[in-house]
């Protein structure tokens, strides 16, 4: 998922510069009421008036400290001062777009490093730092008494200084309006064709840019006397330990350092019993506090996403362990059952954390007579393959299977599942389901590859170029009504909110959340600030961008927005602290990694600082940060947007766990309603329904493995009524 994903915001970069298409193009709305956002942002007429004079020239002056823009700028030929900053940006692309070679665009931004005044110490500090670069940039930004924005930037890379001397010299002097009203595609032809991945110099353009226009929101607001929004709760990593900013957070990290007599207690009731733990990353911060520090002294505890929990239990159980518990919603716990049964470990009991039902939204909407309702007219339109979440249940996966040819998939197989299956079975039909949200982001996923080369496409899936993935868009079907109620409630306050306040931080998202956020998150992946994909592509992300700023060695402040469950926290700190701990030797850089909770305002407590002694600013470097209220009730979830936590995964208590652990063995007659269930029922073709809910879970292991679908499924699929997946067992 996350290489497709990548590929596809490369081309988008690439393709999306309306300056060099010639055309007008039309700017997003602003809440600036004198702002016109139905005026092109690009007026062609004034650019020929204002293109007889150069922008820029080797043979100008440098700025000086009063006036930062170069001397060969001129305004003579501009009668309206919003003709002027679009102008001299297409001036500028213009210029390096007439440098064939790469050595004269890259001599280029060394000369005009050459030109841009250093800033003095005390603006290099660390809240002028911009994110997101792989060298260390400043940015300094102020309203003046005309109503313009003068920026001023420096770099300790000349080539970065190079391109801050490029941005200065468009944005400096401009109406804050004209500088909130460019988008950063505009910028995509600024590339200037320098070789670099998502992560290298190319993105300063990009990132530099977003923090203007951050810096620029804030100190309009500012002066309009606007209330600014509250800052998210969030927790901040050192090497040092922990900050919690917020009552959320403070409740988030206070189970991060568990009691070490819990510890030792579960620790000695798993080793006396052979029992294995397998949990989901979205656990209780408590319990997996618990579980991590248990994890030193017994190696059957792994905390993972849903795919792996069942492989993990047969491993435990090839090993020794005689009882599995599952800390995770139902499915879960059916999944594990059915995949020892598979594997012959029907003796191994299989226990879950509550004597009642832990459910799943997600899982429920496909439970449902109108999901069979959508299967059974994918069961019309042959060939058809139902592509359907890991995060449903057994039984769901048995009757699908039945009506269409069934195989799982994962969030971060699932565009790859697709591409292979469209490339193997021609004229297919895939009707993907049960998330709403992940259907559409993966719609929205295709049509852009769908404008990329197809030497690009290639590089996702060699069998793929332009015609196939447009003919295959109107082929690809999704379920409209199911959503996971965290990510559901990813709504547009808090886009609105990571908008305004967290644009130049990293941006994560898991693939289910609604489609602001996913935009939001696609973004900025494209300047290397954003990832989207699985629980484990974003733990992936953060440990990366960690460890580049330690190689670094200089001080770094990293902040990342977590798009998806708070559970994931205890995962990312346990990662995070491991690579700080091992650089605290090799260098002397401070690193702040600081996890943002997005929550919406509605979930938050509405204490002041006077009511709690606990309320305190945190100061990292020359930064203040304040410490903010927290969430109610220990809980993050809202209709108007964010979701912290999954009241469901939060029925699987430490209490519980422990609860089972010391009755079992001789208390199993206590534990019945605990114990995971075992179909005994049959499908509708008298087949059970753990074997055939099974077969599309191995049809996935088999695509994983070998990276194409297994004949009996493209037989099913293309036969379907031959005596398909309704008359087959598992093999």
């Amino acid at each position: 998922m996350d290489s497709a994903v990548s590929l596809a915001m490369k081309s988008a970069s690439v393709s999306s510069s309306s300056f060099l298409a010639g055309s007008p193009f039309l700017i997003s709305k602003n809440k600036n009421p004198n702002f016109n956002s139905k005026k092109p942002f690009f007026n062609p007429r004034s650019a020929a008036r204002f293109f007889s004079k150069p922008l820029i020239s080797l043979q100008s002056s440098g700025p000086t400290s009063q006036n930062p823009l170069p001397s060969s700028f001129s305004y003579s030929a501009v009668t309206e001062t919003t003709d002027l900053l679009p102008c001299k940006l297409h001036q500028l692309i213009s210029e390096f777009q007439s440098l064939p070679e790469q050595l004269d665009r890259l001599n280029r931004l060394l000369h005009y490093s050459t030109l841009l005044p250093r800033l003095p110490d005390s603006s290099r500090v660390d809240s002028n730092r911009v994110m997101g670069c792989t060298a260390r940039v400043w940015l300094e930004a102020t309203l003046d008494q005309d109503n313009k924005m003068r920026f001023r930037a420096d770099s300790d890379s000349e080539i970065t200084r190079g391109f801050c001397y490029c941005l200065v010299s468009v944005f400096d002097g401009a109406a804050p309006e004209e500088v909130l009203r460019v988008k950063t595609e505009d910028l995509a032809a600024l590339n200037v064709s320098l070789v670099g991945r998502e992560r290298s110099r190319v993105n300063t353009w990009h990132n530099v840019f977003v923090s203007m226009q951050k810096r620029t929101k804030a100190l309009v607001a500012e002066r309009q006397g606007q209330k600014p929004f509250e800052p998210f709760p969030s927790l901040i990593v050192t090497k040092d330990g922990l900050q919690a900013k917020g009552s959320y957070a403070e409740a988030q990290a206070r189970y991060l350092f568990p009691d070490e007599s819990k510890v030792e207690e579960l620790v000695d009731v798993l080793k006396e019993k052979k029992i294995g733990i397998v949990a989901h990353f979205y656990m209780d911060p408590e319990v997996q506090g618990v579980l991590t520090a248990a994890q030193k002294y017994w190696p059957h505890i792994y905390i993972s996403d849903s795919l792996v929990m069942a492989d993990t239990a047969v491993k435990m159980a090839k090993a020794g362990c005689q009882f599995i518990t599952v800390l995770g919603v139902d499915f879960m716990s059916e999944n594990v059952r059915a995949i020892l049964d598979q594997a012959g470990f029907q003796d191994v009991g299989v226990y879950r954390m509550s004597g009642e039902r832990i459910g799943c939204s997600l899982a429920d909407a496909a439970a449902t007579p109108a999901y069979m309702n959508y299967l059974e007219a994918a069961s019309t339109n042959p060939p058809s393959l139902h592509v359907i979440y890991i995060n449903t249940s057994l039984e769901t996966k048995a009757y699908a299977h039945e009506l269409v040819p069934t195989i799982t998939c994962t969030s971060s197989n699932v565009v790859q599942t697709i591409l292979q299956a469209f490339a193997q079975i021609p004229d297919l039909n895939i009707w993907y389901g049960p998330d709403s949200y992940m259907g559409a982001n993966i719609t929205e996923l295709f049509q852009q590859i769908a404008m990329m080369s197809d030497e690009e496409i290639a590089e996702i899936h060699p069998k793929h170029n332009k015609d196939s993935i447009k003919s295959l868009l109107p082929r690809l079907h999704y379920y409209q009504d199911g959503t996971c109620i965290v990510h559901h409630l990813f709504g547009h306050e808090v886009v609105e909110k990571i908008n305004e306040m967290y644009c130049d931080a990293f941006l994560t998202a898991h693939l289910e959340v609604p489609g602001e956020m996913f935009s939001l998150a696609m973004e900025a992946k494209k300047r290397g600030m954003g990832v989207v994909g699985s629980t484990k592509n974003i733990l992936d992300f953060i440990k990366e961008r960690v460890q580049e700023a330690l190689d670094r060695d200089v001080d770094d402040h990293l902040q990342f927005v977590l798009g998806t469950e708070s559970g994931m926290l205890t995962s990312i700190v346990a990662a995070v602290c491991n690579l700080l701990g091992s650089a605290k030797s090799s260098g002397n850089s401070k690193i702040n990694v600081e996890i943002v909770f997005p929550v919406s305002s509605d979930s938050m407590t509405k204490s002041s600082i006077s009511s709690s002694s606990n309320l305190k600013s945190v100061t990292l470097g020359d930064v203040a940060l304040p410490v903010i209220p927290g969430v109610a009730s220990g809980e993050g979830c809202s209709t108007n947007g964010g979701c912290a936590s999954c009241p469901y995964m939060k029925m699987n208590s430490l209490s519980s766990l422990l609860k089972v652990c010391h009755q079992l063995p001789h208390g199993k007659n206590n534990l019945k309603a605990y114990e995971a269930e075992r179909f005994k029922l049959q499908t509708l073709q008298g087949k059970s329904i753990a074997d055939v809910g099974c077969e599309p879970i191995l049809h996935m292991r088999h695509f994983q493995a070998k990276k194409e679908l297994p004949e009996k499924l493209v037989n099913q699929v293309i036969h379907p009524h031959s005596g398909n997946c309704k008359s087959m067992s598992l093999s």
